[in-house]
């Protein structure tokens, strides 16, 4: 599964599951900040499986939620969550276009 296909010209991206409340937090998250996110669920989407498996690939463990933003892999909760503490992740949704200020 290619990746980068899915994540393509799009400002954010969000690999999520429905079920997952870390991932509804983050997509919440994003949403405050005044992003729109392209989300995918992985577990209602027909290739969901091989999606997964190609972020586990990558080396994202867990393996939802994964964060994409201006094409470049984030990581996961954590990742977002520390970037945000240290008042990096607004400047990275104002450089890749997701949000104006």
């Amino acid at each position: 599964m290619d990746i980068a296909s899915l994540v393509g010209e799009r400002p954010v991206v969000i690999f999520s599951r429905s079920s997952c409340c870390i991932s509804h937090s983050i997509k919440a998250l994003f949403c405050n900040f005044g992003a729109n996110p392209t989300v995918y669920e992985l577990d209602e989407i027909p290739n969901g499986h091989q999606i997964e498996a190609a972020l586990v690939q990558m080396g994202c463990r867990p393996s939802v939620p994964v964060v994409f933003i201006g094409q470049k892999l984030v990581g996961g909760a954590n990742a977002v969550m520390s970037l945000h503490l240290q008042r990096q992740l607004v400047p990275m949704l104002i450089r890749a276009r997701a949000i104006w200020v």
